[in-house]
């Protein structure tokens, strides 16, 4: 939580001196529009989220069972992880850097270097230095979900949906399907059995790829309206 708190100080004070601008810039007071907003990323995130996951075990010998041993105390814990996290990288990589970028490069290279950034971010926690595939890989997944995100941003001028999106996906990716750093959360796979080949490929493609194509339907309907 400090992290974050020092986090605005510094966006604060970069907004004041930079752009003669303050926080209200990131379009932190909520309104009926943001609350919609945040409410639909969180939901088709959620949604995404959920369905790559029962696609990891829906053609294979495999499926999900309830953790038990999971506490309230624990399942709380974890989601106030998920919730500062996420904040905490959503004013890094989408506030007031990214703000700043667009007036000054415009939209499409400041995404595209916030995108980047956030990819590079995620070789750190991942600790994936020393595996060039590893790398790869882990930016590419990263820097389109990074690319949405600063898109997203850049279209509503307010973190409401960037968060709600950011935070859909974890929260079911960590929380509920037990794919992160907490461990085992509240749904495990029953098995070790995985998919594999041509099918494994596809569901791996959908996790990267179809979150970011339902936002960019999403964005092109809003224009039409």
């Amino acid at each position: 939580m400090i992290g974050i708190i020092i986090e605005l100080i510094i966006s604060w004070l970069l907004l004041k001196f930079i752009a003669k601008k303050d926080l209200s810039v990131l379009g932190f007071k909520p309104n009926s529009t943001r609350l919609a907003h945040w409410s639909i990323g969180l939901l088709l995130a959620a949604a995404i989220c959920s369905l790559y996951h029962i696609m990891t075990t829906a053609f294979i010998n495999n499926g999900w069972i309830l953790n038990k041993q999971l506490t309230l105390s624990a399942a709380l814990m974890g989601i106030w992880w998920v919730l500062k996290s996420v904040l905490f990288e959503e004013l890094l990589f989408r506030g007031a850097l990214l703000y700043l970028a667009i007036e000054k490069w415009g939209t499409t290279k400041a995404c595209l270097l916030s995108a980047a950034c956030f990819g590079i971010y995620h070789w750190f926690s991942y600790n994936a230095f020393g595996n060039p595939f590893q790398m790869g890989i882990i930016f590419g997944m990263t820097a389109i979900f990074g690319w949405m995100l600063a898109v997203s941003f850049a279209k509503t001028q307010s973190l409401y949906l960037p968060i709600g999106l950011h935070l859909g996906w974890n929260l079911f990716n960590i929380i509920v399907f037990s794919n992160g750093p907490l461990g085992k959360q509240l749904f495990m796979k029953a098995n070790i059995n995985h998919l594999e080949g041509i099918p494994s490929l596809l569901v791996f493609l959908f996790q990267i790829f179809a979150l970011p194509i339902l936002m960019y339907g999403y964005f092109k309907f809003k224009k039409k309206i």
